[in-house]
């Protein structure tokens, strides 16, 4: 799937891709959990003892948790710190969390057997992120899932593999530079949202503020999408 590669905002029109399956994270992309994020790393880097400077020399955003707890802390003592992640982010997604503009929508106009949420999350928080915020995917590719998470292509490419389709025409949604990297690793078109970075530290073949400027319909040979407009 080749377009060009000026983003949205410098285009004058509307543009129309055709694919045969969407794929989209989930953090940033389809819900917003940043408050609650921010509220369980702060808690557990004071039980750490993880400072800020710490967390400044490691990639953070649209990576797994157990990645993240293995470059901070010796190996002895990961396991049982990526446990305690997790436990307090599922226990902040009530009310924690919120469908971003445009998700339910979109989704909802979506043969489920066309598109899936490939996440750096576990399936556990994964889960419960997704069910508080209403969206309820057919397929869903978690941290459990990988042996290598994003920047590395893997995630998307079994996600691909799941729903049949041809990797190449499958459009990657994406508000994280890690993710983008992973889709343009597997050969996919990306479309970068501007909700947590801004539009200078992405790039994707297409910008986007968010999916409401992003509609789709089912064809015969997958999905339609037309993004502006």
């Amino acid at each position: 799937m080749k377009i060009s590669p000026d983003p949205l905002k410098n285009r004058a029109e509307p543009l129309t891709l055709q694919a045969e399956a969407l794929l989209f994270d989930n953090d940033g992309t389809l819900v917003s959990s940043l408050e609650s994020v921010r509220r369980c790393w702060t808690r557990w880097a004071g039980e750490y003892g993880v400072t800020a400077e710490d967390f400044a020399r490691v990639g953070l955003h649209g990576r797994p948790a157990a990645e993240i707890v293995a470059d901070l802390l010796p190996p002895a003592r990961v396991p049982e710190a990526v446990a305690r992640i997790e436990e307090l982010e599922v226990s902040d997604v009530a009310g924690g969390v919120e469908a971003l503009p445009g998700t339910l929508g979109l989704l909802a106009s979506l043969p489920v057997e066309r598109w899936a949420v490939v996440t750096s999350a576990t399936r556990r928080l994964a889960e419960a992120r997704l069910a508080e915020a209403g969206v309820r995917p057919g397929t869903l590719i978690a941290a459990d899932d990988i042996s290598r998470g994003k920047p590395d292509p893997e995630p998307f490419l079994l996600a691909a593999r799941t729903l049949g389709a041809d990797p190449a025409r499958c459009v990657v949604f994406e508000d994280a530079p890690a993710g983008l990297t992973a889709g343009r690793a597997a050969g996919m078109t990306t479309v970068a949202l501007t909700t947590t970075h801004t539009a200078a530290e992405l790039s994707a073949d297409v910008l986007v503020p968010d999916l409401s400027a992003v509609s789709a319909q089912a064809t015969a040979g997958g999905i339609e999408l037309v993004i502006g407009g």
